[in-house]
């Protein structure tokens, strides 16, 4: 996918929300190669949002690529720091799919799952928009810590 035409202006709104500022944070972390040194945030995070057009150029049925991968770990990591900030509780991400892109992420807070997603067109993900990453983000954010506030017990063993 060619990032040479950005979606995301670099004045978004959104990119002043919790979770898309730690995901900027989390793929800058991932950046072995600075890669992204010198780069917007708007210009980091644009790979993310998978406008109908960009959707189109990717094939209905193909495996994960690495760069895929790792932006898919990066979103479950921050959503898992986010939850752990909210909290107070330590919060731990898995991942875990098959070459072929089908598999499950949870997070863990102590031994309650507070996030338990399958997945599959891995090689595919992305959001529409940065509203809709928030927005769903945030859904996802409050649930679990509505079942730590709920499994209390659990959360905290």
């Amino acid at each position: 996918m060619s990032t040479a035409t950005l979606v995301i202006p670099e004045n978004d709104t959104h990119l002043g929300s919790d979770i898309v500022k730690d995901l900027i944070k989390q793929l800058r972390a991932i950046d072995a190669y600075d890669t992204y040194a010198g780069w917007s945030e708007a210009k980091i995070i644009d790979p993310i949002v998978l406008t109908k057009e960009r959707k189109k150029n990717i094939p209905v049925i193909g495996d994960p690529d690495e760069i895929t991968i790792a932006r898919l770990k990066a979103y479950y990591n921050s959503l898992a720091t986010l939850i752990e900030k909210k909290s107070g509780l330590m919060a731990a991400p898995m991942v875990h799919l098959s070459h072929e892109g089908f598999g499950r992420a949870l997070i863990l807070v102590g031994k309650l799952v507070v996030v338990d997603k399958i997945l599959r067109d891995t090689h595919r993900f992305g959001f529409s928009s940065l509203e809709e990453l928030c927005e769903k983000s945030d859904k996802v954010i409050d649930r679990a810590l509505s079942l730590i506030e709920k499994y209390n017990a659990a959360a905290t063993d």
